[in-house]
């Protein structure tokens, strides 16, 4: 495993294990056991997915040091707010059953983020959270941003892929110094993606398979990803990319994949800021 070191000097893995979608507790807490058991040190839930208690049970019970481990989580659209985000973190807390947070994002740009973020700031200057972070600020959102919290983000977690590469976002990160962390790093299986015949042809050369290129292009670029599956092989595929590299070639017959946009969520449609603002993490 490699590491990137954070803007605030916390090293963070460069591959960890998401665990969107796996709301049933036993499934979600059996597969993040089984990432750990393959080696993933970065788990990575939010209080949307409602798995924050599955993901703390097997943390206690891994056997793995806490300080050896990474965990994220991330406060939810109804919690924006200065007192609603200092709730909602030790609810956090709470149900994953910890002392601290190695990562503590904002899920979504909306109501009051920046009230939520100062909140934050509070929390990490106290040392409960090692680093905190945003996660779907686009590049206008995250400028401005920027240029007005006390506390530079050290990870703004989106939307990044071999279809949708964001190189204008991953350069305005870097001029902020913001680490990029990749959600849906395999599109979600748009695009037949764990069979595309340009990267699958790129994987022959190495031996490796479609994912594995994809998730390596990424970590080659400096973006943090976070592959979710709850079968154990494929947990063991997907973190062995680390004993090989693409060639400049390589990465340029992926960058000609891109097709500049999302075809998973719509930020800048009003119904699903409606739809998000309607999801409620608790009553």
């Amino acid at each position: 495993m490699e590491f990137v070191t954070l803007n605030n000097g916390v090293k963070m893995p460069l591959e960890g294990f998401g665990v969107f979608q796996v709301p049933d507790p036993a499934q979600c807490e059996q597969a993040v056991t089984d990432a750990i058991a393959s080696g993933y040190r970065l788990i990575d839930t939010a209080a949307s997915y409602r798995n924050e208690a599955a993901v703390g049970a097997a943390v206690k019970k891994c056997g793995v040091p806490r300080e050896e481990l990474f965990i994220t989580t991330k406060l939810w659209v109804q919690d924006a707010g200065y007192d609603a985000a200092k709730k909602a973190f030790e609810t956090s807390l709470k149900k994953l059953g910890l002392e601290y947070l190695d990562l503590y994002l904002i899920h979504q740009p909306m109501g009051d983020y920046y009230g939520a973020y100062r909140a934050m700031e509070e929390l990490y200057r106290d040392g409960r959270i090692r680093a905190i972070g945003v996660c779907n600020f686009y590049p206008h959102v995250l400028a401005d941003f920027c240029e007005t919290v006390q506390v530079i983000p050290a990870i703004n977690q989106v939307e990044l892929h071999p279809f949708f590469q964001q190189e204008n976002a991953l350069a305005l990160m870097k001029g902020y110094g913001v680490t990029p962390q990749a959600w849906g790093p395999f599109a979600e299986g748009k695009h037949g993606i764990f069979t595309h015949p340009v990267l699958t042809e790129i994987g022959k050369q190495y031996g490796k398979s479609a994912a594995q290129v994809a998730l390596r292009w990424n970590v080659q670029r400096g973006v943090v990803v976070i592959p979710k599956s709850v079968h154990k092989e494929r947990m063991e595929q997907n973190i062995n990319i680390w004993d090989f590299q693409l060639s400049d070639a390589d990465m340029q017959k992926i960058a000609a994949l891109d097709i500049g946009h999302s075809e998973i969520v719509n930020h800048y449609d009003p119904a699903f800021v409606k739809m998000l603002h309607s999801l409620k993490v608790h009553e």
